[in-house]
């Protein structure tokens, strides 16, 4: 069977990453695989969520066949601490690995932001060059809300940041943004042209199955059965604002209730985030997990918990939600009231929402929802419904293969940036 489009998908994050964007990442070159589409996928050593490369995988580059898709990975600056000029650095340097790789003659580029300024450099090589593919960014946070939302960087960084950003969306042939919302704010407050900009909605990566029983996933992780568990899975960084479940554990303690907040994951905080909990018996640390146990993981909560630093509203939607309303469990959703976060617990009818930053409020949302077995499980049965009708893989997909197919066949070219 002939070959139809050849994709190069750049991208920060891949598997075997097990949370953030590198599922969806993965799963777009899989899936596009699958539709006869040659794929390549030029990426970082694995490294994320704690910013550490893996056992492995610390060549300086190699490439391998996986599920059918070209994966070219190459080693870049990991900043353990990934806040500031490191975390630019770390970015710069992956994009100048890009700059300097054989691309090949791709008909799409598909560029994954974060990282932006990896983006901004390879836009800059297809500007110069004599045939560039058609270019697609795809957004997954808008670094000009989170510079803004998370207080980090001076005035200077931020405007700096709000031009490459604005003029490396401009410089694409279509921008795809993974909310509504997003689509407003990158037309609105970035100047990209209306016309080249798609919503396909992130979908949740783990395969269809029944919700797992909360017994068999307890006793197959080995946690226990005589408390409440109020579970976040996923990065431990600065925006997450994970104090505030530290906090929350801490009243637990102080109160003596049969509840136990479990922390999945790891990231730049998570340090940080264990010395501030000694001496707290009503938290634990749990390190990243492969795809069974994170289901098992999500299985055995009575209760899942997205939380944001307080500010945090607009600049992201985060990706665990997706596999939480898989999951089947409510949702306590900590942020900020009319955020991107609470309008998605909220349209999804799959938890409540309890203000940011306040431990007190978070901790007595988890004790109420677990008092209340039948609201319990219409919100999950919600979120599961969700799931199926607003963010099922194979729609995205589709959605993706058209926004290709369209960018290839379409005359013109992207705006001035």
């Amino acid at each position: 069977m002939s070959m139809r489009r050849t994709v190069c998908i750049f991208g920060l994050n891949y598997p075997p990453e097990p949370t953030g964007i590198a599922p969806y990442t993965g799963a777009l070159a899989v899936e596009l695989r699958k539709r006869e589409y040659g794929v390549t996928a030029h990426v970082a050593q694995p490294h994320y969520p704690e910013w550490a490369i893996r056992d492995g995988f610390k060549k300086w580059a190699h490439s391998e066949l996986v599920h059918g898709v070209d994966v070219r990975r190459r080693l870049h600056y990991v900043p353990r601490a990934p806040r500031g000029v490191r975390r630019l650095i770390s970015e710069l340097t992956f994009g100048l690995r890009l700059v300097f790789a054989r691309w090949g003659r791709p008909d799409v580029a598909i560029a994954v932001s974060p990282s932006l300024f990896s983006t901004a450099l390879a836009v800059l090589r297809m500007k110069i060059s004599p045939r560039r593919p058609r270019l697609i960014v795809w957004v997954q946070d808008i670094y000009t809300l989170g510079l803004a939302e998370t207080g980090e960087g001076s005035e200077i960084a931020q405007r700096i940041t709000r031009w490459v950003e604005g003029a490396t969306l401009r410089a694409a042939d279509q921008v795809v943004v993974i909310h509504q919302r997003f689509a407003t704010l990158v037309t609105s407050e970035l100047g990209v042209d209306a016309a080249r900009v798609s919503v396909v909605r992130n979908w949740t990566h783990l395969p269809k199955t029944e919700p797992v029983e909360a017994d068999e996933a307890r006793d197959a992780l080995g946690w226990p059965n005589d408390a409440t568990l109020a579970v976040h899975t996923g990065n431990m960084g600065s925006k997450q604002g994970l104090e505030n479940i530290v906090e929350a554990a801490r009243l637990a303690d102080q109160r003596g209730l049969a509840v136990q907040f479990i922390l999945v994951g790891d990231g730049g905080e998570r340090a940080g985030l264990e010395e501030r909990a000694r001496g707290i018996s009503r938290i634990t640390f749990i390190d990243p997990l492969d795809d069974d146990k994170y289901r098992l993981a999500l299985g055995a909560a009575d209760v899942l918990i997205v939380n944001e630093k307080p500010g945090v509203s607009a600049m992201a939607v985060p990706s665990k939600l997706t596999s939480y309303f898989d999951a089947g469990r409510p949702i306590v959703g900590a942020t900020d009231p009319g955020g991107i976060t609470a309008t998605e617990v909220e349209a999804a009818d799959a938890g409540v929402v309890v203000p940011a930053g306040d431990p007190e409020a978070l901790l007595d949302g988890v004790m109420a929802l677990a008092g209340d077995p039948e609201i319990m499980t219409r919100y999950g049965l919600n979120g599961r419904r969700y799931r199926a009708s607003v963010l099922d893989q194979d729609a995205a997909i589709e959605n993706w293969a058209t926004v290709i197919e369209n960018v290839c066949d379409r005359g013109g070219r992207p705006q001035k940036a």
